[in-house]
């Protein structure tokens, strides 16, 4: 009973409430100062482990590459000192490089001025695909329902390239990340080069520099949907395509995929950021950028300053900054020093490079508010429009996953963590009837993933013919390992294998998810700040800009500047190109051991990593920086409803699904068909890793031979997706009851030597292996195997039948 006098507590209600002693007991006193401290211990561990890992990384690298430097320094002082060199030969190399230097400096100006120019050409072309190949327009999403500025383009092989209408067409997506078209095809050694040599339709998803009026990603979703099914259309006799996207391009193909899941082929993510949070301390930054610039707020702000329009080099200016040494000293030193055979590689890569692209305010705010701020999509709360959920668990295609751990753009964690995100495990992911395929890449970077000729010849060329058998593995998660066998370049062989994995297999899985909780807080705050400036400032910035002052705004870009300063258009520039010529005749170029040389690149060396110093500082400042803010206990309470993942199902109501409870009632039913794929599953769950020749063998059975062959696509997949819960859920009577799918002797027997020809010989198979087949034939009523199946014994059959 209260015994405070009753006209305190009506005059103080807050005193009352504070006095109550109802309100905290001291255990829950307690339990809060423990968390409040378990917290800041969180806080301490984060920072510490950010500055330890910056720093054991900057002591370790710049300490090796210190150490190199001066061993080299010691080296050229050594021959400068050497007493049979003479002054007067010094003197002569002196002349020599500087002569030389001369001339490569107005080589490497005439260069600089060619990019210039082209950057003018290509972007009043309205920054046309930089494809090496020619192809005709297919479709234009501008004359859709929902305009939007997409393209549909079809390749057309170069000669000698032989194309079949009835093999799987390849769709490419590029990514629309400030950047245009076309880096997926702009060399013979690229992901369409390689679709092309294997004889695939393939088609590209291109773009225009500026977006259609009103423009929103749902629109370019509807337009890229319509393009796959005019693909479709276009080819009736092949399966359906498979989608490739690159960066940007990637969690594009998601969005398609979720939205249209019937439409697709196998779908292929390469470098693509999808779990946005995710990271490893100390390595990547860039992820850090919505809670230390402002989030939503700056695409708002710089849209409304584009008239409604975001200009796309801000993208590019911000991937350059992650590299300050290499975009703004090296590789203009490198074309310098390699400007007698560089000059063309470097203007290719440069027009790509510098055609920047436009994107609608409503297109940028929601990449950001969706996929980077909010991190939506993973945790399957990212609406494409009202109304219009996406749920990655709705894409029913194959899923292959490309990542590499020399990414600093897209990190592994941030290309994988999604799969651990959306399903409960690697279980859920065999009842849905899906495939994921991932494999990771040790060390190359972002670009190359989609640019580099060794990529090329190696993992696309192998995804590219392995994807016909990928969709004869069971449901499940799989990593692709690529392993060198003999010779090389073209005539370089390999070896693929899937192994099946589990969730604690994918990359960073140990490492824990703790450093990802402050994001939660970035987007609370976000959103506060967007509606402030969306009521208090959004209307007096757009009120001080127009038509004219945001072009004007998007010429004085920096990146603009820049290429414009050593352009035609600069007087100082106009008698380059004389120069050029008559410095190209008389061109002499310096030996590559010219002391003088070896100098400059000691000196180009150190001034590379200086600035590779003052990056790495920055990139620990910055980490440091944003868990000292949103790391804090007050910031984690702060974002505490937002640090939320998604709902997963258990393992009793993963059961209790009804495609599983659908197949379990199947158990008895069904005959060969079901029988030999029921078995085919079985063997794969028992020997875990499943090598491309076998893999190609159970794809010759399952799409070749009758009866499969006569099946349509969709009911084979229904058949391999229903066997492969019974044998998850009926365990041993998946065995037993192989008898009641296989009446008579014949088909019994014939039933049990498909599914050997499969692991092929004996002596090959593993012990586990072949104590299933052992099983199978004990179960059958037949005799232990002891002799290899080594040709098809359904291949008579098909002969017959032809």
């Amino acid at each position: 009973m209260d015994n405070r006098p009753e006209e305190l507590n009506l005059v103080n209600p807050f005193f009352s409430s504070v006095t109550d002693g109802n309100a905290w007991t001291a255990r829950q006193r307690a339990l809060a100062l423990t968390a409040q401290t378990a917290e800041l211990a969180t806080l301490g561990d984060l920072t510490s482990r950010a500055v330890g890992r910056h720093f054991t990384s900057i002591s370790k690298t710049h300490g090796e590459r210190l150490r190199g430097t001066f061993n080299r320094l010691t080296g050229l002082v050594s021959e400068l000192t050497r007493q049979d060199r003479s002054p007067f030969a010094l003197a002569q190399e002196a002349q020599a490089y500087l002569a030389d230097r001369a001339q490569r400096a107005v080589l490497s100006a005439d260069v600089l001025r060619e990019r210039g120019d082209v950057f003018f050409t290509h972007e009043a072309a309205g920054c046309p695909p930089v494809l090496i190949y020619d192809y005709d327009v297919v479709m234009d999403g501008k004359d859709l329902p929902r305009p939007s500025n997409y393209m549909l383009l079809k390749i057309k092989p170069p000669a000698g390239t032989e194309i079949f209408d009835w093999k799987r067409p390849y769709v490419i997506i590029d990514p629309r990340a400030g950047h245009g078209a076309g880096i997926g095809g702009f060399k013979a050694d690229s992901q369409v080069g390689v679709a092309l040599k294997a004889g695939h339709p393939v088609y590209f998803v291109s773009f225009r520099r500026m977006p259609e009026p009103g423009q929103t990603l749902a629109d370019v979703t509807r337009s890229e949907a319509a393009f796959v099914r005019k693909v479709q259309d276009l080819h009736p006799e092949a399966p359906k395509p498979v989608v490739v996207g690159n960066c940007q391009g990637g969690w594009a193909t998601l969005l398609l995929g979720a939205s249209n899941p019937d439409l697709t082929g196998p779908l292929v993510l390469n470098g693509a950021p999808v779990e946005t949070w995710s990271g490893e301390i100390g390595s990547n930054p860039m992820r850090y950028n919505g809670g230390l610039l402002g989030g939503q707020v700056q695409p708002m702000f710089w849209s409304d300053y584009g008239d409604g329009v975001f200009d796309g080099a801000w993208l590019v200016y911000n991937f350059e900054m992650l590299n300050p040494s290499r975009n703004f000293f090296r590789k203009y030193y490198d074309l310098f020093e390699k400007v007698d055979s560089e000059r063309e590689r470097f203007l290719e890569f440069e027009k790509w490079w510098s055609g920047f692209f436009l994107l609608n305010e409503p297109e940028i705010v929601w990449i950001v508010r969706e996929l980077f701020v909010g991190n939506k999509l993973a945790r399957n709360e990212a609406r494409l429009e009202h109304g219009r959920s996406l749920d990655i668990k709705q894409i029913r295609s194959p899923i292959i996953v490309f990542a590499s751990h020399g990414d600093n753009i897209t990190p592994p964690k941030q290309a994988i963590n999604w799969i651990i995100d959306t399903y409960t495990d690697e279980t859920e992911i065999r009842i849905r009837g899906q495939r994921i395929v991932y494999m990771v890449h040790d060390k190359i970077g972002h670009l190359g993933i989609f640019v580099a000729s060794s990529i090329a010849k190696r993992e696309h060329a192998e995804v590219a013919s392995t994807l016909k058998t990928i969709e004869a593995l069971a449901p499940g998660l799989y990593e692709m390992v690529i392993e060198d066998v003999t010779g090389e370049g073209q005539g370089a062989h390999f070896t693929v294998s899937f192994a099946e994995r589990r969730m604690s297999d994918l990359p960073g899985y140990g490492d824990g998810r703790e450093d990802e909780i402050p994001f939660a807080a970035v987007q609370r705050l976000s959103e506060m700040q967007a509606d402030a400036y969306d009521v208090f400032m959004r209307p007096l910035v757009q009120a001080c800009v127009t038509r004219a002052s945001a072009e004007m705004g998007r010429t004085f870009h920096p990146l603009r500047i820049q290429r414009g300063f050593f352009s035609s258009r600069n007087p100082m520039m106009q008698a380059i190109p004389q120069i050029a010529k008559a410095t190209t005749e008389a061109r002499k170029p310096v030996a590559p051991e010219n002391p003088f040389a070896l100098a400059e690149r000691l000196w180009a060396d150190a001034v590379e990593q200086s600035m590779d110093i003052v990056r790495d500082l920055r990139d620990a400042w910055y980490e440091t920086a944003f868990f000292s803010i949103y790391a804090t206990p007050q910031a984690r309470w702060f974002g505490r409803h937002f640090a939320f993942e998604r709902t997963h199902k258990s393992k009793d109501e993963l059961f209790a699904l009804p495609e599983v409870q659908a197949a379990l009632l199947h158990l008895k039913s069904g005959g060969f068909t079901e029988a030999v794929i029921r078995m085919l599953v079985l063997l794969a769950d028992a020997r875990g890793n499943v090598r491309r020749d076998r893999l190609e063998r159970s794809a010759q059975v399952l799409t070749k031979d009758e009866p499969f062959r006569s099946l349509p696509m969709a009911q084979r997949s229904q058949i391999i997706h229903e066997q492969t819960l019974i044998v998850e859920y009926a365990g041993d009577a998946a065995v037993q009851t192989l008898a009641d799918l296989l009446r008579t002797p014949e088909e019994r027997r014939l039933a049990v030597e498909v599914v050997q020809f499969v692991p092929g010989p004996l002596d090959e198979m593993e012990p586990r292996t072949l104590s299933m087949l052992q099983r199978f034939r004990h179960v059958l009523g037949l005799q232990p195997t002891t002799t290899d199946v080594l040709t098809d014994p359904l291949a008579p059959v098909v002969e017959a039948a032809q």
